[in-house]
């Protein structure tokens, strides 16, 4: 184990060096994807300098009317800087816990995890609770030896409820029973691992005007997401809660903001759709035009008609690269997360099936 530990130690150094080297705060996406690989080679410095950087910058809407009123007239996000949602800031802060226990910093490792509780509840720009965070943060606790921080989380596990978000049945009823042990003092002592699988999928989204109070949007994901699974010593959660969030961010009642701005693109999008339509008509009855007075053989109207054609083509791509929706994401993070206390993969049940992209976060 020592042998393997310090090989680890060489391989990540050589990486960790690669990373930091990368990263650049002002690429705002790019940092947090360079701050999962940080976490996943054991990184823990890069990632304790640069994630509690970038927690803080791109934590917080700086709102401007020129660019709000701009980015009305152009694809959603060009002019605006990327803000984190709820649930990347608290998966950042459970990186930084994360990366604070393996570097025995247990202390450090607390504060992240009380910070945790504020950014899911801080009333700001992104707002919002979601079940993977109290997971991890419910096992952490557990890690840390403190089983009443732990005992609140899995009660809220347990009762999880929030808008726009469907309940998972296995997960609360994994949560009830740890809550039961904990009450019982049973097995409060074992040690927990944790587990990221797969990658998030890539996102889809198509126009429908079916539900006005969530724009004009049906956000999908190009893949489905894991199906739960709990056994007696273990959970499998799919992220499919973090989707939902970028699914309602156009909603009015999430965003008002981007939903009122949405709606306003939508007659701009139209109009600049409208101009190749013109354009080619305009190409096609002209040179069809200059043909006739110029007593030609109609290979100029024959131009012009293909010509004007191919660009009245182009509408439906001008409508959909004016409406399309600002959907950047955090695109570095798990599909799906088991935490368990088995003391191997293979002996945990929930992780059976599973065939590859499986990588231990603790």
């Amino acid at each position: 184990m020592g042998c393997q530990r310090a090989e680890l130690r060489k391989q990540s150094g050589r990486v960790c060096a690669d990373v930091e080297r990368e990263i650049d705060l002002s690429k705002r996406i790019a940092t947090l994807n360079l701050l999962s690989e940080a976490s996943i080679a054991h990184c823990d410095d890069v990632v304790v300098t640069y994630g509690a950087q970038a927690r803080s910058q791109f934590r917080h809407k700086a709102f401007s009317i020129t660019r709000e009123a701009a980015n009305v007239f152009v694809p959603d996000g060009t002019f605006i800087e990327y803000i984190m949602e709820s649930y990347e800031r608290g998966y950042l802060s459970i990186l930084l816990a994360i990366s604070y226990l393996r570097l025995h910093k247990t202390e450090d490792a607390k504060v992240e995890l009380r910070d945790l509780d504020h950014e899911l509840f801080a009333p700001i720009y992104n707002f919002g609770e979601d079940p993977v965070n109290l997971l991890f943060s419910a096992v952490l606790w557990e890690q840390l030896g403190d089983v009443g921080e732990a005992h609140v989380d899995w009660l809220r596990l347990r009762d999880f409820r929030i808008f726009a978000m469907r309940e998972d049945p296995l997960l609360r009823r994994f949560a009830d029973e740890r809550v039961s042990q904990i009450d019982n003092r049973e097995g409060t002592g074992s040690e927990w691992h944790v587990y990221q699988v797969g990658r998030f999928p890539q996102l889809d989204w198509d126009l429908r005007f079916s539900n006005s109070t969530s724009g004009y949007f049906s956000i999908t994901p190009k893949e489905p997401f894991m199906a739960s699974c709990a056994s007696s010593t273990g959970v499998l959660v799919s992220t499919e809660s973090w989707f939902n969030k970028i699914a309602i961010r156009h909603s009015h009642a999430y965003h008002p903001l981007l939903n009122v701005q949405t709606w306003i693109r939508l007659p701009i999008g139209i109009v600049y759709s409208l101009i190749p339509v013109a354009a080619g008509a305009g190409i096609m009855v002209g040179g069809c035009m200059l043909d006739a007075a110029g007593n030609g053989k109609g290979s100029l109207c024959q131009l012009s008609v293909v010509g004007g054609v191919a660009l009245m083509r182009t509408a439906p791509d001008v409508l959909e690269g004016s409406l399309r929706p600002d959907l950047r994401h955090w695109q570095e993070v798990p599909a799906a997360i088991v935490v368990t206390r088995a003391a191997e993969a293979n002996q945990e049940p929930c992780m059976a099936k599973l065939k590859g992209g499986v990588q231990r976060l603790l």
